[in-house]
């Protein structure tokens, strides 16, 4: 869950793993992009908890996770895990892996361009880059639920972007720049049910938004539900947008 944008985004792993671990269950199709094989060196971009990144090493590879949150850190490394406190934007490898893995990761990242780079410089010749994250019009009424129950209580929503949410195209053209050959990417429509309900997302993926718009702590649990009512469902407009890529020899 890597963010060069920290005011608005604050990660607690227990508390990802209770509300959020719908987000790496449901980053099997993009593991089965990446196909990782035994012996394969692999990096994977924003480990999180590494929830993913153990099953990466499950089929045979040597992975090493990166993440910008401490907490999340600790608890891939509780898993055995060769996680590193990194930022994707700051990566300090060069040429070591043979492909590189992201799951919900790269529309925190807001140094877009730097982090292209810096992924292109820590693969191999020839090595792979595969994943998912959510792609143009991402979570967009869920999101404005958010900000207009904000405004209505007299809080200004962050002027700053929170997310990279980019279409496929806007995406292509960043890697590409970086770099990158045959770059593949789709968006792809994906309504979730959240299983904590949209109070529980709220809490988890919001918490920093909160803190930027400045919400006392004991108004959250109250705004968060009226959130719930705004949108109605617990059905999140989930949009993502899954990539393949690869390095030139």
């Amino acid at each position: 869950m890597i963010d060069t944008l920290a005011s608005t985004s604050k990660w607690d792993a227990g508390d990802y793993a209770r509300a959020g671990g719908f987000v790496p269950a449901l980053g099997a199709a993009a593991l089965e992009l990446l196909d990782p094989q035994p012996g394969e060196a692999i990096l994977d971009v924003g480990c999180g908890d590494g929830t993913l990144t153990i099953q990466i090493k499950e089929r045979g590879a040597d992975v090493v996770g990166i993440d910008n949150s401490l907490s999340m850190i600790g608890a891939a490394r509780s898993k055995g895990l060769d996680a590193r406190l990194m930022d994707a934007a700051q990566l300090k490898f060069g040429e070591a892996f043979d492909a590189a893995f992201s799951n919900a990761t790269l529309h925190w990242v807001l140094d877009k361009e730097r982090a292209a780079r810096a992924i292109w410089f820590a693969l191999k010749p020839d090595g792979r880059f595969a994943g998912e994250f959510g792609g143009a019009g991402n979570l967009r009424r869920l999101r404005q639920a958010l900000n207009d129950e904000l405004r209505s209580r007299g809080y200004r929503p962050p002027l700053g972007q929170a997310n990279w949410y980019p279409t496929a195209e806007e995406f292509a053209g960043v890697y590409e720049a970086a770099g990158f050959r045959g770059v593949e990417a789709e968006l792809i429509e994906r309504p979730t049910r959240l299983e904590h309900g949209v109070e529980g997302w709220v809490g988890v993926f919001r918490a920093g938004w909160l803190d930027a718009a400045a919400v006392p702590p004991d108004e959250r649990a109250d705004i968060a539900k009226a959130v719930a009512e705004r949108h109605g469902s617990d059905i999140a407009d989930y949009i993502r947008l899954r990539f393949t890529m690869r390095k030139p020899s």
